[in-house]
């Protein structure tokens, strides 16, 4: 598909990825002059009608919808038998690589992203599609941080059938809900299950239900609770948490009644009000299920009649005789009456008396609540009354103020202790120590107390190595605080500013010297070792550390030298005369040396036009370990190679003839030659009877 046009307008440049059903390559619009994603049905479906209509529906499904946050299709098609989707084109990575890159994410990076595919899914589900597919691999995040959601090769419409077809389960096991896997109807919420599952593996690095097959994993979505966040990773607030857990029941009724109240929910569950959050409990409908297992006694079989004559009984009344009436005498009453009456008002009386003498005072009890604890405990003095102080660590009134009494408004008896509440004052923090900490760590830290953004300010501090590391910081360390008026100043450091590093091998010691003080760099005072080298001539840079060339550098950095100190003491210099002679004589014939020593490689030695027999001087240097091959080269083909190895840069250093040792190439005339030749290296050629070779010795 590489290089192939489409439709005479989109050409395909490469493969950037591809699932079960198709094939994404990276296209060229002509038309429009822009990049594009072409989605290419794979060729083994080109001729099964259910694929092709599966990928025909997400064409169709995507196409439905203009969001933000979901990848916009640009053109649909057909050439032959290749089916494609052109759409947009996403400069990033999918959700998956980053996970796997870094999981777990950052609390406030995870809920960002899960906020976006809820506006997604919000926005199709409004337009009556689910997706039925949510999973890290369909997640697309842009360079600039957009999410972008993709791949509804599966999705349908709201109102259409379940997710079962001719008997298997269309999605993702790892990541579909309960009723997913049961292969009932599918709605709306069976996204937000599997929204759910991506929260949780983006902030514990891990899926929650895993199985040695697709069978036993769709077992545990139906059967097994889901390990809790925050004993996978402690950092996650209890707030994210319940978002996962609501998002993640069993039931569908349990969940997210909408995206829309999901992503509702992410939008808060980081705010400060929401820190102490208590972990979310969900009703346990297992004592209202009429269909639970229940122990119930045994019933007699005359239980029913037993307890029905127990109700018709009756109580029976006894008979009783009628009393006898006698005369009726008023005079004794009367008299006891009389008795009874005089008794009473002695009495009440006596009471009367007594309570006088031992009368208690009341008072009312004065309303001190709001006014500072001095004034509260003065105007309950005047009233003649005591108390107590109790301390209210929750109040957000100012120290030392009574935020409530107990009792109030009723009068009481002189002395009575009345309950002070007095607030402790909003609670301080005390200032820790940020200084040597990354910004952005630091900002983690304050956000968990409840220190909003806008209370933070930052400015440029002094140049380092490492960017962006708190030098100083308001409040300074011990100092307390109040979370919600404090504004706390970080100064961090700046980068330092880099540029290439020049190659200075090869350069003379000044030369390296002042190219290293014109770039700012430092030299230490033993920044420069001596070395024997072959490869380059005494003086020369041998080698540049810590930085080579086109390496990032700083001003101010240093950098060590390596200086050639001339040829080891065992390198062995010879000469070689070559005979070469015309293949016509008195016409010109061009013959090349090229030499391969101890100090170069493949060095071509020179160029030579010859019109008559003569012989060519050559100059190579071996060593203990490496031999000398010249190759003498007229045009293009090789009509000779000389060899000189140490042993006879020995016998020549002994006076001893050194006899020559031709290497004739096959099918080649043979050149006479007089001895055997030894490459030298360099760079450059001579031409027209010039020669070019740079000198010997150098670095290693």
């Amino acid at each position: 598909m590489i290089g192939k046009k489409l439709g005479g307008r989109y050409e395909i440049l490469e493969r950037i990825g591809g699932g079960g059903m198709a094939l994404v390559y990276k296209g060229h619009d002509l038309l429009l002059n822009r990049k594009v994603a072409v989605k290419v049905l794979r060729q083994q479906y080109v001729h099964d009608e259910e694929f092709i209509r599966r990928f025909r529906r997400e064409a169709q499904a995507a196409a439905s919808l203009s969001h933000p946050n979901v990848v916009s299709i640009y053109d649909v098609g057909q050439e032959g038998e290749v089916h494609y989707i052109v759409m947009e084109y996403i400069e990033g990575t999918t959700l998956n690589d980053l996970i796997k890159e870094k999981a777990p994410l950052q609390v406030e990076d995870a809920v960002h992203y899960a906020g976006q595919i809820a506006d997604a899914l919000d926005h199709a589900h409004h337009n009556e599609i689910i997706h039925r597919d949510i999973k890290p691999h369909n997640i697309l995040i842009g360079k600039n941080g957009r999410v972008k959601v993709t791949d509804f090769g599966i999705a349908r419409a709201a109102t259409s059938s379940t997710i079962t077809q001719t008997g298997s389960v269309v999605g993702s096991v790892h990541y579909f809900s309960p009723e997913h896997a049961k292969g009932t109807n599918t709605g709306e919420k069976s996204d937000l299950y599997s929204l759910g599952i991506v929260m949780y593996q983006m902030l514990t690095g891990r899926l929650p239900f895993l199985g040695e097959s697709p069978i036993s994993v769709a077992l545990k979505h139906l059967q097994e609770d889901v390990e809790e966040p925050r004993k996978v990773n402690p950092l996650i607030p209890q707030s994210v948490e319940n978002v996962i857990l609501k998002a993640m029941r069993k039931k569908p009724e349990e969940r997210y009644q909408s995206a829309k109240q999901m992503m509702a929910d992410l939008e808060t569950c980081l705010s400060p009000e929401r820190r102490n959050e208590p972990k979310v409990a969900f009703w346990d409908a297992e004592m209202m299920d009429e269909e639970r297992t229940l122990v119930m006694p045994a019933i007699r079989p005359n239980q029913l009649a037993d307890y029905k004559d127990e109700e018709d009984e009756k109580p029976a009344y006894r008979e009783e005789p009628e009393p006898v009436k006698k005369k009726s005498s008023w005079v004794k009453p009367t008299i006891w009456i009389i008795i009874l009456l005089i008794i009473l008002g002695g009495m009440w009386y006596l009471v009367g008396y007594v309570k006088k003498m031992f009368a208690i005072e009341t008072v009312e009890v004065p309303n001190v609540v709001n006014e500072t604890l001095t004034q509260a405990q003065a105007d309950l003095t005047a009233a003649k009354l005591s108390w107590t102080i109790e301390h209210d660590k929750d109040s957000k009134l100012p120290k030392d103020t009574v935020v409530r009494q107990d009792p109030n408004g009723i009068r009481m008896n002189v002395g009575t202790k009345v309950t002070l509440y007095v607030s402790d004052g909003v609670p301080k923090v005390k200032m820790e120590s940020y200084i040597g900490q990354s910004i952005k760590d630091a900002r983690l830290k304050l956000q968990a107390l409840g220190i909003k953004d806008e209370q933070i300010t930052v400015t440029q501090g002094t140049t380092e190595d490492t960017p962006d590391i708190i030098q100083k910081q308001t409040p300074l360390v011990g100092e307390e605080f109040e979370v919600e008026k404090v504004a706390i100043a970080f100064t961090v450091s700046k980068a330092k500013e880099t540029f290439k590093m020049p190659d200075l091998v090869g350069l003379s010691e000044s030369d390296a010297k002042a190219q290293i003080a014109k770039l700012n760099l430092k030299l230490p005072v033993n920044g420069i070792t001596r070395e024997k080298s072959y490869k380059q001539p005494k003086g020369k840079v041998i080698q540049q550390f810590p930085f080579d060339k086109n390496a990032d550098v700083s001003a101010g950095s240093e950098i060590n030298l390596v200086i050639s100190d001339g040829l080891p003491e065992d390198a062995g210099q010879l000469n070689v005369s070559i005979p070469v002679k015309p293949t016509e004589e008195g016409k010109d014939s061009e013959f090349k040396i090229v030499v391969s020593d101890a100090q170069y490689e493949n060095f071509e030695y020179k160029t030579e036009k010859v019109t008559k027999p003569q012989n060519l001087d050559v100059k190579v240097i071996v060593s203990p370990d490496k031999k000398a091959v010249i190759l003498i080269k007229e045009g293009d083909n090789l009509v000779n190679s000389i060899t000189r190895t140490y042993q006879d840069y020995l016998d020549q250093k002994n006076g001893k003839n050194v006899a020559p040792t031709p290497s004739p190439t096959p099918g080649i005339k043979q050149q006479q030659n007089n001895g055997p030749a030894i490459p030298a290296g360099g760079t450059g050629s001579g031409t027209n009877g010039s020669t070019s070779k740079p000198g010997t010795g150098g670095g290693n």
